[in-house]
């Protein structure tokens, strides 16, 4: 499989503003109103907001904190290369399961990148570099393997060695 250079920060240029219409929000602190997953949002246009200068002026303060990690370019231009469910409505149910495995796997990449800088043993630091092998996140991502990492053993596996390292490491009461 081909190799790329992945990059962890959002190029929302490159994307397609997937996270504007497949992540759900409750009106509130975060929020200026209610919107569905799957739902665009209303300051959508075209492929950028309408309001990102002003964000958390409009109440928007949770759009402007949250961070795909660079999972929205990768889908809209490795996964779909270039396509857009913009263009293409039939896309978008696909580009939402793969964006959602998409910011899974960096997720969890991340997850495992921070544990290195924990006070792990000899077999965890050994446990931590072999699940991070087998992310494999710089390996090009078709919807077939995103499909295969979300239902797979990988993120269970990777719960489970945090769950262990919590337990180690938090205080008895």
């Amino acid at each position: 499989m081909q190799k790329n250079t992945v990059s962890f920060s959002p190029k929302c240029d490159d994307c397609a503003a997937l996270c504007c219409v497949m992540l759900p929000f409750d009106g509130g602190d975060d929020f200026g109103f209610d919107k569905a997953a799957g739902e665009a949002c209303k300051h959508l246009k075209q492929h950028a907001c309408g309001i990102h200068a002003d964000l958390a002026e409009q109440g928007f303060p949770g759009c402007q904190r949250y961070d795909c990690l660079g999972a929205g370019q990768r889908v809209v231009q490795e996964v779909f290369a270039g396509q857009s469910w913009r263009s293409d409505m039939s896309l978008i149910g696909s580009m939402e399961q793969a964006f959602r495995a998409m910011r899974r796997l960096h997720e969890d990449h991340t997850l495992l990148e921070a544990a290195a800088r924990l006070p792990l043993t000899n077999a965890e630091e050994a446990q931590r570099l072999t699940l991070l092998t087998d992310l494999d996140v710089t390996s090009r991502q078709t919807q077939t393997s995103l499909a295969a990492y979300e239902t797979g053993p990988k993120p269970r596996a990777l719960r489970g060695f945090l769950a262990q390292i919590k337990a180690r490491l938090q205080p008895r009461r």
